[in-house]
């Protein structure tokens, strides 16, 4: 399985974004699919994630402004991110395997893509 990441880019305060994550090869159908983030001299954080069922978690600093969401068909997931803020500048993953709220759990990582949110 690979995954690619796109849709990072540089936005005001207020503003949105939607990333995507192309999943190639045969994700399993247990596999959950993650967003986590990383900003620079701090660890990787638990974004969101969605189950192939289609339920969804959120970390506590992204509820309410963050949605993932996922085209199975399409093998696509997409995080839209409202209301961003300076706290959310970040090198954004996306990731497969075994649900959880800890990086340890995915097999397989995408290259990340960029998010910088301006004040």
């Amino acid at each position: 399985v690979q995954l690619q990441a796109s849709g990072g880019g540089l936005v005001q305060a207020g503003g949105s974004l939607r990333l995507s994550c192309r999943a190639s090869g045969r994700p399993s159908t247990t596999y959950a699919m993650g967003w986590f983030r990383q900003a620079p001299g701090k660890e990787r954080e638990f974004v969101a994630a969605i189950r192939w069922s289609g339920l969804t978690y959120y970390g506590d600093d992204v509820k309410g402004r963050f949605t993932i969401f996922r085209d199975n068909a399409k093998n696509i997931v997409y995080l839209q991110m409202n209301s961003l803020k300076p706290e959310d500048t970040a090198v954004y993953y996306c990731a497969a395997g075994a649900y959880s709220n800890s990086d340890r759990t995915y097999d397989y990582w995408g290259q990340g893509t960029q998010v910088t949110v301006s004040s």
